[in-house]
């Protein structure tokens, strides 16, 4: 149980692995605490968050105080839910599910040993054995844990110290890549494939080079990486899989199990970033099929890292092929409102999403009005056939929305999710009055 800093508000937090499976407290799993006061109390509405990558406990517990402060900070919305049919008594649930790709102090610009200090004899200053050693547990724990990773990080690293930016990739570290790539597991499906496999074969030259161009266009802004910035890339994908499965999985079973012991409430979920793979495999079930699901009531999608095409009856580069979580909406799953917001300040989907997928096509400026084959719903919102669309601009906390159920509302929030730097940008930057708002507008609506 976690409070809520400034506020007398409370919030479960449920911790699982890696594969989806509950971490045991030292008394057993938590999460028959939470069932246990769902089925006792009588709730009103449940709601589920999800955080997104990056996040290790300290931070989901910030990130989860910080969001429920922002909506606690809604008197007027809260007076609203109120007087919602049945009242409103809140049981707030955050997951937690481990999700560190990278830190930016890793990638230190061109050279990834900014920071590191420990020095072995004859190897270049600042940069020791063990950090090297560090290196390779980090990423070999986020990508695939195996002898054939750890050698291939090494070669890489090896080579980052040797020459942190080459013009071209060195064949062997193609090579060590291409085998990561393997070990890690994640398919080619293409655009139509489950999170975390939706993408081409990756490529890591025409991916290196995508990076580097995009280094050069920041004018000295964030560097990626230099030869090292493959590896945010195969992170960024290997995470956003971590994310379905876990979804599918652990969240999936937690919603289930919720949903049977209070009947009678409403249930609200809400992810960020990769979250939103959680929040909507949650829903949607096991292998995302839909099938003998309870509805829930909302569906909130705050800068989601997954396919603008998630929820489509066909994707325009596939026609015939939906989205992966298109049964949510042929199901419906979703009885009140689908909520997502948009912004162009969000370096993490909006440059990430493409460069993992298919970094030769993707380099290129768009043309007005034109959507890309792969592209993230924070950056383009949700979109494709078989949707009832509407597109608005995120309104302040005073001005109320007109949304109705079972509709798709992409929020333009450039004007609000605006800072952030590093790689990422403003992609984390979400704990604001109007965002709050809409999630609250969203919830009296679902009544």
């Amino acid at each position: 149980m976690e409070t809520v800093p400034g506020h007398e508000i409370t919030y479960h937090l449920v911790v699982y692995g890696k594969g989806g499976q509950e971490r045991p407290e030292h008394d057993g799993l938590y999460s028959r605490v939470l069932i246990g006061e769902a089925a006792n109390t009588g709730p009103s509405d449940i709601f589920l968050f999800s955080h997104g990558w990056n996040g290790d406990v300290p931070a989901a517990r910030t990130q989860y105080g910080n969001w429920l402060a922002a909506m606690a900070d809604c008197p007027d919305d809260r007076a609203k839910a109120g007087a919602m049919p049945g009242g409103f008594r809140p049981l707030l649930v955050g997951l937690h599910w481990p999700s560190k790709a990278w830190g930016d102090e890793e990638f230190g610009g061109a050279s990834f040993a900014a920071g590191l200090d420990a020095q072995a004899p004859g190897e270049p200053d600042g940069v020791g054995a063990d950090d090297v050693q560090l290196l390779v547990d980090r990423f070999a724990d986020r990508l695939a844990d195996s002898e054939k990773t750890r050698q291939a990080l090494r070669i890489i690293i090896e080579a980052a110290l040797d020459d942190p930016a080459p013009a071209n990739l060195p064949a062997h570290v193609r090579e060590a890549y291409l085998a990561i790539d393997d070990e890690t597991g994640m398919s080619r499906d293409g655009v139509g494939g489950g999170p975390g496999d939706d993408r081409e074969s990756f490529d890591p030259e025409a991916t290196y080079q995508a990076c580097l161009q995009e280094d050069i266009a920041a004018f000295g802004g964030p560097s990626l990486g230099g030869i090292l910035a493959p590896l945010r890339v195969l992170t960024f994908w290997q995470m956003k899989r971590r994310a379905r499965v876990f979804g599918e999985s652990g969240g999936a079973e937690l919603l289930t199990a919720l949903q049977q012991a209070a009947p009678a409430a409403r249930f609200h979920l809400m992810g960020h970033s990769f979250g939103c793979i959680v929040a909507s495999a949650a829903v949607a079930g096991p292998a995302g099929w839909a099938r003998d699901r309870r509805p829930v009531h909302t569906l909130i999608l705050v800068q989601g890292a997954l396919s603008l095409w998630s929820f489509c009856s066909s994707i325009p580069a596939l026609p015939g092929q939906h989205g992966y979580f298109n049964p949510v909406i042929t199901a419906g799953l979703v009885q009140g409102p689908v909520v997502s917001t948009t912004s162009v300040h969000d370096r993490a989907v909006g440059l990430f999403y493409p460069l993992g997928a298919r970094a030769r096509q993707q380099v290129d400026y768009l043309a007005p009005g034109q959507l890309p084959v792969y592209g993230g719903i924070g950056a383009f919102g949700i979109q494709g056939p078989g949707l009832r669309i509407t597109d608005e601009v995120l309104r302040p906390a005073s001005e109320p929305y007109d949304f109705r159920p079972a509709l798709v509302y992409n929020l333009d929030a450039d004007a609000v999710i605006a800072q952030g730097g590093g790689a990422s940008g403003a992609h984390s930057d979400i704990c604001h009055p109007g965002v709050a708002h809409a999630v609250w507008q969203a919830v009296t609506t679902a009544a």
